[in-house]
């Protein structure tokens, strides 16, 4: 079982709250992913989002100063929003990272949990399932190798084209990059991930996560059907957590960063304002946040491996902003959580 963190750069925008620049913020991330690696943790993964209230709206860039920072992690992206890139210059910017950092590099696609980057890049929100399908398509045929001949509607069709760099050799990969197709719990998309060959990357941020279990078996038998090879086949999980010396410690820490976290979101989309007592709910044996202690932490993350089997779990261990020192100390015991986790389930 690995286990990661990963971020948006949040920034607390609260009235009253000490100001953090982006920059701060991005080197602040740097300082996090080093020290993530210090403590035994497998990944390090970079989202985007183009609000006021996120210091990362161009992950590729952090993503390779991350990995100029570090030696051993891997480091991706959390989400790349695949339906407004070109998938040609998605392609070549990780093939680059992948080359210098030697096959360290991931890029996790998906549709993203927000939509100003449709807008923003000109792309039709009516558009918004064949987007992700004809740019996840040809992302792939780039991956498959030169030369590229492709056509679809939403760019310019290729013909014979050369896509460089290529990104190094791998073990068990070959001459391809380390690409994973991220949902939000659909079962058309486990589906897909799995026909495809492709790991899956479930976002569980609410409800109960042990409800995923029928969406990972449909990935998995999708995946064996299809006959790609086992060794393929991996599902990672991403959550909303934190860790601190103490239950109680964790749980009054973590609490006004969620809840403003989740009052943005429910104001938003119309979802019914979180409070102290769904904190409390979510953050139960079988609810999605992950919080408290290390023995604490563990035992959740061993009790959903018993219902999804999954290969790695992330962190997001500062929505809204949590400052950097009590970030930095929820990594350091998030090493102490993979060193309970690994006596349990193996390394």
């Amino acid at each position: 079982m690995e286990l990661g963190i990963y971020t948006f750069g949040d920034l607390d925008t609260r009235p009253g709250r000490p100001e953090v620049t982006p920059g701060q913020r991005i080197r602040e991330i740097l300082d996090r992913a080093v020290l993530a690696e210090e403590v035994g943790l497998a990944h390090v993964g970079i989202g985007e989002h183009h609000r006021p209230d996120y210091a990362v709206s161009a992950p590729s860039t952090v993503i390779s100063a991350v990995l100029a920072r570090t030696s051993r992690i891997h480091v991706g992206s959390a989400v790349t929003v695949l339906s407004t890139e070109d998938p040609v210059r998605v392609y070549q910017e990780f093939a680059t990272m992948d080359q210098f950092s030697e096959g360290r590099v991931e890029l996790l696609a998906g549709r993203g949990s927000f939509i100003e980057s449709f807008p923003l890049f000109g792309a039709r929100l009516e558009d918004y399932d064949e987007l992700f399908e004809e740019k996840l398509d040809l992302l792939l045929q780039i991956d498959a190798g030169n030369p590229v001949t492709w056509s679809g509607r939403f760019r310019p069709p290729l013909r014979d084209a050369h896509i460089l760099p290529r990104p190094t050799t791998k073990p068990g990969l070959g001459e391809h990059l380390r690409i994973a197709v991220a949902t939000g719990g659909s079962p058309a998309s486990s589906v897909r991930a799995g026909r495809l060959g492709l790991p899956v990357n479930y976002a569980i941020i609410g409800g109960e996560p042990r409800r995923f279990a029928p969406l990972v078996e449909l990935y998995r038998r999708a995946h064996q059907e299809s006959g790609h090879p086992a060794e393929r086949r991996s599902v990672s999980v991403s959550v909303h957590g934190f860790v601190a010396d103490t239950d109680q410690e964790a749980m009054e820490l973590f609490y006004p960063y969620q809840l403003d976290a989740g009052t943005k979101l429910a104001r938003e989309r119309g979802f019914a304002v979180p409070n102290r007592i769904s904190y409390e709910a979510q953050s139960g044996p079988h609810g999605a946040f992950v919080i408290g202690s290390p023995q604490t932490v563990a035992e959740k993350i061993v009790r959903l491996h018993g219902y999804l089997g999954h290969d790695r779990q992330n962190f997001q261990m500062d929505v809204s902003g949590v400052p950097q020192r009590e970030s930095l100390r929820a990594i350091e015991l998030l090493g102490k959580v993979k060193e309970l986790v690994d006596a349990e389930l193996g390394a």
